[in-house]
């Protein structure tokens, strides 16, 4: 843990309703506190943080005087929309104390199935991290409907750590970690305290439900950190109580269990890119552009581009030719085909007077893209 976690700057935190609410009695004042406190001391090291929380439901359970947690969606979505006025003005009162500022983010299972929503919501939580704002993410209770939603958070803060290239994601619970087996049935239980994510044991491990408030468990946490490995991210489960656990964490102490990426987070996102078998068209690009990706690891900008080929979406995977057709590169295109061919041969500052808007000023940004040859 000491190198994995000492050496993570950018980090998705997750913590989950039973922590954030304590134990569904409404927003825990006390405990946001505290873990706002921690990410402005991980600020103030060069640390970049992105917090996923749960809490908007069991809330908004408190508010309307729900005892128990309701089945259908439209009474979820109510709790959900009455309960995240008081999550996120609880957040942005916290992180003010620490002069840290907060945006607020709602997602979908949708906004990142959709490549260029995705796009789209990764280019916002860049900006804001380069703002110095901490964003606070929850799943868009309000409007998901049982075939888009996420199910847990524990999947949100996976997927949030796949969209921003995290370093390490770490969630937050009411369980020290992972056990081989369930320490209150059996009382030979192993603490696991590192192992590889993804490996199909930890699964059988995990079961059981989790606290009667959250919709999770430790299945979904395991299952959390093998994808979040799928981009390179480690991932430790903590028990969210611990004294300072994010900044010990952070300092490389061994708390919690952590799960190890066997893949590094550059291999594992070239990979994903240059294994991409759907490539939607490509861009023939000039020797000097092709001098500029290979030499000095640039962005693609639109007066590089020579030539667009095929029909292609803001967002999908496409190749990058050189002027004699070899394969160079492949990456996320930052306009639709039609709009690429307009800015084609054109410096960026054109962009906006041939489209009317500025989406990127690069064609594929060298973050999302990957050389092959």
């Amino acid at each position: 843990m000491n190198s994995v976690l000492k050496n993570a700057r950018r980090i998705v935190v997750k913590v989950g309703s039973s922590l954030v609410t304590n134990e569904g009695k409404g927003v825990d004042a006390d405990a946001i506190g505290t873990w706002c406190r921690q990410i402005a001391a991980l600020a103030a090291d060069g640390r970049e943080v992105i917090m996923v929380s749960s809490g908007a439901i069991a809330e908004g359970m408190k508010r309307l005087g729900w005892v128990t947690r309701p089945h259908e969606i439209h009474e979820l979505q109510a709790a959900a929309a009455v309960g995240q006025m008081g999550l996120v003005q609880m957040y942005e009162t916290k992180l003010r104390e620490h002069g840290m500022g907060s945006a607020q983010v709602l997602l979908t299972h949708a906004d990142l199935a959709d490549r260029e929503r995705y796009l789209n919501a990764r280019s916002t939580l860049l900006t804001l991290l380069s703002h110095k704002v901490v964003p606070v993410i929850n799943e868009n209770d309000t409007v998901v409907t049982d075939e888009i939603k996420f199910g847990d958070n524990d999947t949100l803060g996976a997927l949030v750590a796949n969209l921003v290239e995290a370093d390490a994601l770490v969630i937050l619970t009411d369980q020290k970690g992972l056990y081989s087996a369930d320490p209150r049935r059996d009382p030979a239980a192993r603490f696991i305290d590192v192992c590889t994510a993804g490996d199909p044991a930890l699964e059988q491990m995990a079961g059981g439900a989790g606290s009667r408030v959250g919709t999770g468990g430790m299945i979904t946490k395991v299952l959390a950190a093998k994808r979040a490995a799928g981009s390179g991210a480690s991932t430790v489960i903590a028990w969210g109580r611990e004294p300072d656990v994010l900044i010990r964490i952070t300092q490389g102490e061994a708390i919690g269990s952590l799960f190890v990426a066997a893949t590094a987070k550059l291999t594992a996102r070239k990979q994903w890119m240059a294994d991409h078998l759907q490539l939607r068209g490509a861009v023939v690009i000039d020797e000097g552009a092709v001098g500029k990706l290979r030499d000095e690891g640039k962005s693609l900008l639109p007066i590089g581009v020579l030539d667009v080929v095929g029909d292609f979406h803001r967002g999908d995977v496409i190749a990058v030719r050189n002027a004699e057709g070899v394969e160079i590169a492949r990456g996320l295109a930052n306009y639709a085909s039609g709009e690429a061919r307009l800015i084609a041969r054109r410096p960026s500052c054109e962009i906006e007077s041939v489209l009317g808007f500025t989406s990127e000023a690069e064609m594929i940004h060298r973050d999302n893209l990957v050389l092959l040859a």
